[in-house]
């Protein structure tokens, strides 16, 4: 993967084991488009080897600092930039128990354990595999007039972020030939299939219409897996299961 950011500002990260300040954050600015804006935090760390990439919108001011602490401390140990970047990916990936639990029984039921030889894809996550490649639609963080950007406005028709997907997620989709992409929720689906539409990513390769594995959804993951019949009106149950034996067909003809 291209470090070239890292190289960049490898001395103000390395000098700033604190993390986000906001004179940090001045000092990362790689974009600026009022109300937008985003900042470098590590995050160009790509496992060449993963069988899936699980894709969100952007890493948030928490998991931007969470990367710089990590790569300050890499740097301060003596650690290679690529080596440093290793280690503040990992550190910055979503690890929420309840989060990941959610995520493996999904991926099971619609039969990608068994697609990939495994009794269970929990054997993606175990310590120190490259199996999973967490990343981000946007790859570095993006704010909207300070605060986390969620979505809004369109990240493929808003030119400055845009420009960040053809740049970055398309440079993550050409390093990993043939690996399965996940996005989680229509945000990161929507920049998937404009580098489907852009011919950079095969369409079959995006697993779209997965809910989001967050334990604080777990009702629409409770309908997906079929545990449900009955559910609140926020959550179409009809939707999600058909949502599901797409996807179960899918992968069954990959």
């Amino acid at each position: 993967m291209n470090f070239e950011l890292l190289t960049r500002f490898a001395t103000k990260i390395r000098n700033a084991p604190e993390g986000l300040s906001d004179q940090l954050a001045q000092d990362l600015t790689i974009m600026e488009s009022r109300p937008l804006s985003a900042i470098y935090a590590p995050f160009d760390y790509v496992p060449t080897g993963a069988r899936i990439a699980i894709v969100g919108i952007t890493p948030g001011r928490v998991q931007a600092d969470n990367a710089l602490r990590a790569a300050s401390r890499a740097f301060r140990a003596g650690k290679s930039i690529e080596q440093a970047a290793a280690i503040a990916k990992l550190e910055a990936s979503f690890s929420g128990t309840q989060t990941r639990n959610n995520l493996v029984a999904m991926l099971d039921e619609v039969g990608l354990a068994s697609k990939f030889g495994l009794n269970t894809c929990a054997g993606l996550f175990a310590p120190g595999s490259e199996q999973v490649h967490f990343t981000s639609a946007l790859r570095y963080p993006v704010f909207l007039a300070g605060d986390n950007y969620r979505g809004n406005p369109s990240m493929t028709r808003t030119p400055a972020l845009r420009q960040m997907v053809e740049t970055y997620l398309a440079e993550e989709v050409r390093a990993l030939s043939g690996t399965l992409w996940l996005p989680l929720g229509p945000k990161p689906a929507e920049a998937l299939a404009y580098l489907v539409r852009a011919g950079v990513l095969k369409k079959e390769l995006v697993l779209d219409g997965m809910p989001h594995p967050s334990g604080l959804n777990g009702e629409r993951v409770s309908a997906f897996l079929g545990k449900i019949d009955r559910a609140s009106i926020k959550t179409d149950i009809a939707k999600l299961v058909a949502a599901r034996a797409r996807l179960t067909n899918q992968i069954a003809t990959l």
